[in-house]
C-alpha cells in the first residue's frame, strides 16, 4: 500500500524535475503535494510542468506549498467512503476534464490511499487496530521513564493473558519465535534432539528449532486440517525425538486429544506454536493450556498486537521461572552480573506491554469483528465448487486471523498471478505459506513424500481480512471471482 501512495504524493519543497519523475512513474500525469505532515496541499499536473516550461522555465526550480504552479482547488474524498461514493466521483469531471486520480484522505487531511478507476481503493490484508487507550499507555509510559524492559505494564500483560486463557504462566516475549526458542530451551531441549513439526507452516517455526540447537523433523499435515494427527507424527519418532511443535495453522486448531496420547506414549512433550491461534478453541475451550508451552504472536498484523511481540505460557511454574532467566541474559536473580545459563535478551519493553493490554481489553470485540468477516466471505465462497474454504469442524473453533482458502488444483503459476492481479486492483493478497520441504535451508530435515502440504501451499491463498465493511469485501469478492475467470 505505502509503495503505490508513493507513486502519486510527494513532499514540498521539491525539485521540477523529481515532479517529473514521479509523474512518469506513475503514468497518470499528475502528482498531489503533501507537507511534512503528508496534509495534502495541492497537485500538479504534467500539462501544469508542460506549460511552465515553454514560457521559460526551469527543471531545477524548487517548488514550495506557495507556489502558483500548485492547484490548491482539488477534489478528495473521506479515506471511508464507499465504493460507490468514489465511483461517483471518478466518473464525474471538474471544468469538464476526466478525473483521473482522487486521493483519500483521513480527518486530518492526510492521504491513505490513491483512488482510480483501475484501482478503486487498497485493501490491506491485515492491519493493526490501535485506538486511544493504546495512545494513552504509551504516553504514560513515556512520562514515566519506564520504557525498556522494566515497569508496571510487563506483568499487568501477563496477568492479563492468564486469565483470558484461564491459566497458565505467562511470560511477555521481544517475539513468537523466541517465545518458542524460550520454550523448547526452558523445557530442556538440547543439541541433538529431534523436535517434529509441520512442513506447511511459517519459518518461525522451523528457526525456533534450530536457533535452540534442536534437530528438526518434519512431517505432512491432514490435507483436511491442514494440521498435524498423530499418524503423521508416529511414523516420525526415533529414539532421539524428545518434542513436537504442532501449528494452528490460520488459527485452526490440531486434533489436539490424539496428538497427546502419541506424546504420552512416547514421553515426548508438545510445544504449542499458537501464533495464529489466539482467542482459537479446541472442545469449547480457548487453546494455550493444552500442552507443556504454548507461544503466541503478536506480530502488526495479528489479532492483538504490541507491533513485535510474543507470549510464552508454561504450564509449570519451575518451567517459567527458568525461562524467565533465560531471556534475561541468563543471569541470577539472586547474584548481580552472575550468569546461571547461556541466554538471551528476548524481554519485552515496558512501552510494548502497554499497547497488549490496552489490546486485550478489546479483544472479544477484535475477534468478532474478524469472525464476520470470514463469514460473509463463507457465505459468498462455499456456493463455488472449485474452492476449499479453511477446516471447519465440531471439535475446535477458528481464531479468524486471516481468511485462507484454496484454489483446487490452480497451481502455484496461476495461484501467483491471480494474487499479481488482485494486487494491481488495490487488494492485497498472499500465497499460502511455502512448504518447509521446498525451501533451501530447511530441505535438509525434509524425508519422504509431503503431497498433502505441498497442495496446501500451492493452491492457497490469504485474502484482506481486516478493517472491512460489507462492501468492501462484496467488491473483493467479485473482482477475485472476475480475475480467476480469466486465469483458470
Amino acid at each position: 500500500m505505502q509503495a503505490y501512495l508513493e507513486k502519486f504524493i510527494i513532499q514540498s519543497p521539491v525539485k521540477i524535475s523529481n515532479i517529473l519523475k514521479k509523474i512518469n512513474i506513475n503514468e497518470k500525469g499528475i502528482v498531489f503535494l503533501v507537507d511534512k505532515n503528508f496534509k495534502i496541499k495541492g497537485s500538479i499536473s504534467d500539462g501544469d510542468i508542460r506549460r511552465y516550461i515553454l514560457r521559460g522555465g526551469k527543471l531545477e526550480k524548487i517548488i514550495k506549498l506557495s507556489s502558483s504552479l500548485i492547484n490548491k482547488k482539488i477534489i478528495v474524498k473521506d479515506s471511508k467512503s464507499s465504493i460507490e461514493e468514489i465511483l461517483n466521483t471518478l466518473n464525474s469531471k471538474k471544468d469538464n476534464k476526466e478525473i483521473k486520480c482522487l486521493p483519500l484522505v483521513d480527518k486530518q487531511l492526510r492521504v491513505v490511499d490513491i483512488s482510480t478507476k483501475e484501482k478503486i481503493r487498497g485493501y490491506p490484508l491485515a492491519s493493526p487496530n490501535i485506538g486511544e487507550q493504546e495512545l494513552a499507555n504509551i504516553v504514560d509510559v513515556v512520562k514515566s521513564g519506564w520504557i525498556s524492559s522494566r515497569g508496571s505494564y510487563i506483568s499487568e500483560f501477563e496477568k492479563k493473558f492468564e486469565k483470558y486463557l484461564g491459566g497458565g504462566n505467562a511470560i511477555a516475549l521481544t517475539n513468537g519465535t523466541n517465545a518458542l526458542q524460550i520454550g523448547l530451551m526452558a523445557l530442556g531441549i538440547r543439541k541433538g534432539d529431534e523436535v517434529i513439526l509441520p512442513n506447511f507452516t511459517f519459518g518461525g517455526t522451523i528457526n525456533a528449532i534450530l536457533n535452540a540447537g534442536a534437530v528438526p523433523v518434519i512431517a505432512d499435515v491432514c490435507k483436511n486440517n491442514w494440521t498435524l494427527n498423530s499418524a503423521n507424527v508416529q511414523k516420525k519418532i526415533t529414539k532421539k525425538t524428545k518434542a513436537i511443535m504442532p501449528v494452528h495453522i490460520y488459527g485452526q486448531p490440531y486434533e489436539v486429544s490424539s496428538l497427546k496420547k502419541i506424546a504420552k506414549k512416547n514421553d515426548l512433550l508438545i510445544i504449542d506454536d499458537c501464533a495464529e491461534a489466539i482467542g482459537a478453541k479446541y472442545k469449547g475451550k480457548i487453546v494455550g493450556l493444552e500442552n507443556d508451552c504454548s507461544c503466541f504472536s503478536f506480530f502488526a498484523n495479528k489479532t492483538i498486537t504490541t507491533g513485535e511481540g510474543g507470549m510464552a505460557v508454561f504450564k509449570k511454574k519451575i518451567h517459567a521461572d527458568k525461562a524467565r532467566i533465560l531471556i534475561n541474559q541468563g543471569l541470577s536473580k539472586n547474584t548481580k552480573y552472575y550468569h546461571e545459563y547461556a541466554g538471551s535478551n528476548f524481554r519485552m519493553t515496558n512501552m510494548q506491554a502497554s499497547i497488549g493490554v490496552a489490546q486485550l481489553n478489546i479483544i472479544n470485540k477484535l475477534l468478532k469483528i474478524r469472525k464476520k468477516v470470514f463469514k460473509i466471505y463463507n457465505n459468498f465462497f462455499c456456493k463455488y465448487s472449485y474452492l476449499t474454504l479453511i477446516p471447519n469442524n465440531s471439535w475446535s473453533e477458528n481464531s479468524y486471523w486471516l481468511y485462507t482458502l484454496v484454489i483446487n488444483n490452480i497451481g502455484q503459476k496461476k495461484r501467483d498471478k491471480l494474487i499479481s492481479n488482485l494486487q494491481q486492483l488495490g487488494i492485497e493478497c498472499r500465497p499460502g505459506f511455502y512448504s518447509l520441504n521446498k525451501m533451501k535451508p530447511f530441505k535438509r530435515y525434509a524425508k519422504g513424500k509431503f503431497y498433502n502440504s505441498n497442495y496446501l501451499s500451492e493452491n492457497s491463498l490469504s485474502l484482506p481480512t481486516t478493517n472491512l465493511t460489507k462492501k468492501d469485501q462484496e467488491y473483493i469478492i467479485r473482482k477475485f471471482l472476475d480475475e480467476y475467470k480469466k486465469i483458470k
